[in-house]
């Protein structure tokens, strides 16, 4: 006969991973579909984010502020790059977009080399969450189980952000119609630039709540 428990714990694991994937896609899809932007550094942010989160713990030795720091601290390098240098292409099509967001890849890398070397690095879980539970009588990370939850959460929290809030309406709005947006007095590059930075900051999310599970290094 099968093993359901087996079954049990691999349809678990399965889901806990899919939910890093979804987080990381999340933010590609928010960039992508919203402002029609090919960033190809997206996984760079996905780095960078994890890194800065192993910083955060190391000198802190809180988890939890690790995962409010470096999203914003990524989220922020994202709105000025958008600002800088990304807002300037829109007009150009993707090629130009591909090329500069190329670029971003190879900056990452070193910037991560430099600062944090090329070691295999990874950062512990929170205590709260070190341990196994029984399910089905096998022992499961309970972290994974928390990142199954938080993937859930964040999934209704941007589709209530996007769907059912104001903010969300106006981002939907500037990309339908930026005319008719822009002549209702919606600031569009604020709101472009704010999209991007929200899209790498769920990267860089994905990034720190990955590391305790696939660890941190550079390609």
């Amino acid at each position: 006969m099968p093993d359901l428990t087996s079954y049990l714990t691999q349809f678990l694991n399965g889901l806990s991973y899919s939910m890093l994937l979804f987080l990381t896609a999340a933010g590609l899809s928010v960039i992508f579909g919203l402002m029609n932007v090919a960033n190809l550094a997206h996984g760079t942010f996905y780095m960078i984010g994890g890194y800065i989160g192993y910083s955060v713990v190391g000198y802190t030795g809180n988890f939890w502020l690790s995962l409010i720091v470096a999203p914003v601290v990524v989220g922020a390098i994202g709105y000025v790059l958008e600002l800088t240098t990304l807002r300037p292409l829109y007009k150009r099509g993707h090629l130009s977009q591909v090329l500069l967001t190329f670029g971003f890849v190879f900056i990452g890398l070193d910037v991560v080399k430099w600062v944090w070397g090329a070691d295999i690095r990874s950062i512990e879980p929170p205590a709260i969450l070190a341990w196994s539970a029984q399910i089905a009588g096998r022992a499961f990370p309970v972290y994974r189980l928390f990142l199954i939850a938080f993937g859930l959460l964040i999934t209704a929290g941007l589709w209530l952000f996007l769907e059912r809030s104001n903010a969300g309406a106006t981002v939907r709005s500037g990309v339908s119609d930026k005319e008719m947006a822009q002549g209702l007095g919606i600031n569009i590059p604020v709101v472009f630039s704010v999209t991007f930075g929200l899209g790498v900051a769920l990267a860089a999310l994905s990034g720190v709540l990955a590391a305790p599970v696939l660890g941190l290094f550079r390609a």
